[in-house]
């Protein structure tokens, strides 16, 4: 199997179906770049389920749907890109911007659909700055930190647990404050491998 440099970890990528569905996509002529484009469209339609589920709560389970849907594209560009054999020249851009909007989106609405925006935003913040730490890491030469506890796939797992338990408790604020107390030691642990790599490299 290919394989590329500083690549999120996925055990999913290695299970039949994912096989079998990336077999299926290289029969059309989908790019990795469109699949990228509608993970945010996958999560968009989760944000505007999060923003009414206040009000109708059957739509906290249509959000939950649509960040599986979302993770779904996420696995599948990559799939098609490196296994499918179809790289392009800005397919690192569509693999990164894309899930730093598909983050926003769904922390904050989440956050307002459950009465608590200020928890959803700080949650969107301090989750691009996971990200933010681990392409700095890249910056700097070293390999990029994928480690948790919060990274993407722990927070879309949360995220998507708590909208469920929604249907029958008020969950997401202590999912959101979760998320945020996570992502922001998810930070610290990575800012503080690359310190001690830089270290060990000056030597």
């Amino acid at each position: 199997m290919v394989e590329i440099a500083n690549r999120r970890p996925l055990r999913s990528r290695q299970t039949g179906w994912a096989k079998r569905l990336v077999q299926v996509l290289l029969k059309t002529p989908l790019t990795p770049n469109a699949v990228s484009v509608a993970g945010i469209g996958f999560a968009a339609s989760g944000a505007a389920c999060f923003v009414f589920a206040g009000t109708q709560p059957l739509l906290w389970l249509g959000g939950a749907l649509f960040i599986q849907l979302r993770l779904l594209a996420n696995l599948m560009d990559g799939l098609l890109a490196v296994e499918g054999g179809r790289q392009s020249p800005t397919g690192a851009l569509f693999n990164e911007f894309p899930d730093r909007i598909e983050d926003a989106l769904l922390l904050v609405a989440a956050g307002y659909g459950a009465g608590v925006p200020t928890l959803g935003w700080a949650a969107a913040l301090l989750a691009m700055g996971t990200a933010y730490v681990r392409a700095l890491g890249g910056s700097l030469g070293l390999p990029q930190d994928f480690r948790g506890p919060m990274a993407k796939q722990h927070r879309m797992a949360l995220l998507t647990a708590g909208a469920l338990a929604s249907l029958f408790v008020p969950a997401l604020p202590w999912v959101l404050g979760a998320i945020g107390f996570g992502a922001a030691l998810t930070c610290l642990r990575r800012l503080t491998r690359q310190a001690r790599l830089l270290n060990e490299a000056a030597r």
